[in-house]
Parts: C-alpha cells; sequence; structure tokens
C-alpha cells in the first residue's frame, strides 16, 4: 500500500473513532496512537499531520459543503465512515496545495477508500459529492471531460513478399 494512501486509511480510522464518539477523545491522540499502531515508519508522517489540522481548520467549511452538496442527506444521516471519507476529501480537493495533490488525486482516493471501507453505494455517493464540488472550483477543468483513451494502432503482420 503507497504511504499517502495508508495514510489516508489511518486518518479515516482516527476521524471515524473521533466523531464516533461524539469528539469526547483527544484527535490527536487518536491519530498519534493509531500512526504508531497501523503505520509504523512510514515515510511521510507529517502528510497526515497536515491534513489532520486541515480537517480540523476547515471542519465547519468542510461540513457546509457536504450539506450544500448532498442535499437529500442531513449530515448527522450520512454513515461515519461516508462523512469523515468526505472531510478528507474535501480537505486536499478545497484546501491542500494542488501540486501536492491534485484534484482529480484527491476524488481518486477518497473513492478507493470508500471502496474498501465504505458500504455497496459509498463510492458512488463519495464521487457524486466530490464531482459536485469539482465541477464548481474548476469549471474549465470539468467542461473538457474525462480524458480521451489513446486508441491503440494495430500492427499488421507484412505479407509474404
Amino acid at each position: 500500500m503507497a504511504t499517502r494512501h495508508l495514510v489516508r486509511t489511518v486518518l479515516l480510522q482516527s476521524l471515524y473513532e473521533w466523531d464516533f464518539y461524539r469528539e469526547k477523545k483527544s484527535l490527536t491522540e487518536i491519530l498519534d496512537r493509531n500512526l504508531q499502531e497501523f503505520a509504523p515508519g512510514i515515510d511521510e508522517p507529517e502528510f497526515a499531520w497536515r491534513i489532520l489540522k486541515g480537517i480540523v481548520d476547515h471542519r465547519k467549511d468542510i461540513d457546509a459543503t457536504i450539506v450544500r452538496a448532498a442535499p437529500d442527506w442531513p449530515l448527522d444521516k450520512i454513515a461515519v465512515i461516508d462523512r469523515n471519507i468526505l472531510r478528507i476529501g474535501l480537505y486536499e480537493l478545497l484546501y491542500a496545495d494542488p501540486g501536492e495533490v491534485p484534484p482529480k488525486v484527491a476524488i481518486n482516493e477518497a473513492i478507493e477508500v470508500a471502496k474498501n471501507y465504505g458500504g455497496p453505494n459509498s463510492a458512488r455517493f463519495i464521487n457524486g459529492v466530490l464531482g459536485t464540488v469539482y465541477r464548481e472550483k474548476y469549471p474549465e477543468e470539468a467542461a473538457k471531460g474525462p480524458p480521451k483513451k489513446e486508441t491503440k494502432t494495430e500492427f499488421k503482420k507484412p505479407s509474404a513478399p
């Protein structure tokens, strides 16, 4: 598992625990313990702390973005796991340095985490919310549509002379 993907899963575990216990535990203590237990010796622990700090600093705005982008789903009715995957993905999409984490990477990572840890419809839900926010924030890029697949040129065996 790539280091940053592992960091995101440990962050998800930590945010899930913090959210599950209704924020009565220290989030920094939870993340510190989880990094030591589930990702000892990772190359970029500062990546985890940067995302955590960003989520905490921007949580009200991130949660408001979730509510706006998923109007049929009150925040407290979204599954805890999905809500926290969205928090990580939206932080990376809206506030992280796009040179460090390109927007499409943030979306793809969130979808992959949702496939691994969420319910049967989590990946589609996460994709829908993050896709909505992406189209709002990057309208020119989104208007281009998905990248076109290259067509492979078929080589035919030359005819015998």
